[in-house]
């Protein structure tokens, strides 16, 4: 049984959030700040986090970054849930780690979708630990990439986008699943940024770059042998 923190400091929404969670069979512990929410994670880590964005003692957005940057919890999965509405403030919380992003007011149905369909993404990835292909090795759970050997140094985006790639090895990713997946957002302003960040992962995987390939007018697709 999956089990899930709620770090909402609006009791109305928790109590909903809880209720929902526990009613379709998962275990729910709520939090009204950021200290508890903490004090919780040295006892027992969840199997995704539901955490809102404006909380009295902590910003959601320092919470994710924090929960980033540790090793027991860089995988974790995390729902951001918040009143902010505008495209900049998702993608912002996107940018930093979030894996998701709901935005109030929400339908129950809607919540208990995306929290499965998270924990169904996590359940795979914690079974496939490394991906590899070519000189290229991913370590899900050190949350690192080597090549021939050495350290390969990526931003988050980075590595999330390797590792969306890597994942569906042999098939076209197109351009509209990975900006949904990565950034969010279907929004085609953003094919620039997508367009930048494959560049610059090609740079960074050196001799091993040209494993990914662009399927022109359609998207990219990582397969074994380089051109």
């Amino acid at each position: 049984m999956a089990l899930i923190y709620v770090v909402e400091d609006d009791k109305s929404i928790q109590e909903i959030e809880t209720f929902a969670l526990s009613g379709v069979g998962y275990r729910t512990v709520g939090f009204g700040c950021a200290a508890d929410f903490y004090k919780a994670l040295k006892e027992e880590l969840p199997d995704l986090v539901l955490l809102d964005v404006m909380l009295p003692d902590e910003d959601g957005l320092s919470i994710v970054q924090k929960l980033r940057s540790r090793k027991e919890t860089v995988l974790l999965p995390i729902m951001m849930v918040t009143a902010k509405t505008t495209e900049i403030d998702k993608v912002k919380g996107l940018d930093i780690g979030a894996d998701d992003y709901l935005t109030k007011p929400f339908g129950v149905m809607e919540l208990i979708s995306r929290v499965k369909a998270m924990l169904r993404r996590s359940q795979v990835e914690k079974k496939e630990k490394c991906l590899s292909m070519g000189e290229i090795v991913l370590d899900r759970e050190k949350h690192a990439v080597t090549v021939s050997g050495q350290p390969c140094e990526l931003t988050y985006k980075e590595y999330e986008l390797l590792k969306l790639l890597m994942s569906n090895a042999g098939i076209v990713t197109t351009r509209d699943v990975i900006l949904d997946r990565i950034w969010g957002t279907s929004f085609e302003g953003e094919s620039r940024t997508l367009d930048m960040h494959i560049k610059t992962l090609r740079q960074k995987l050196k001799g091993q770059g040209s494993l990914i390939r662009t399927v022109r007018n359609v998207g990219y697709i990582m397969s074994g042998e380089e051109d």
